[in-house]
């Protein structure tokens, strides 16, 4: 084993060095090999040849924005299940009743975003509620 914590290191920051350098010759070429073509549909707003419907000034509802934040919210907490699950049988009972815990409290937010309606796309006046 190496001694000093340059050498242990050393094949890290070279392979970094080496990913860095590919990736700017790579980019470098496409601009300057690459064709460089501009037609009508390609300085469209969506590119995607087809005609923009409707106006970007139209707002747009927050709950995507919310449902997003919850996914990644949910998402970092489910996560978190695996290196406990990795390790269930070193912690035995305490680490068992520590999960329930942890558990209770995720389905407590959950229920909660649940029953205020931050899950329900319906509109206000469908009568779904």
């Amino acid at each position: 084993m190496p001694g000093n914590y340059l050498e242990r290191y050393l094949p890290v920051l070279l392979h970094g060095i080496i990913v860095a350098a590919i990736g700017a010759a790579m980019v470098a070429l496409s601009s300057l090999i690459g064709r460089h073509v501009t037609n009508p549909a390609k300085l469209m707003p969506y590119e995607s040849g087809m005609r923009p419907v409707g106006t970007t000034r139209d707002p747009i509802n927050v709950k995507f924005y919310l449902v997003a934040m919850l996914f990644i919210l949910f998402d970092v907490e489910a996560a978190f299940l695996y290196p406990w699950a990795v390790i269930f049988r070193e912690l035995k009972m305490f680490g068992f009743i520590e999960m329930l815990l942890y558990m209770l409290i995720i389905f407590a937010g959950f229920f909660y975003i649940w029953k205020k309606g931050a899950l329900d796309w319906s509109e206000p006046g469908s009568g779904s509620r």
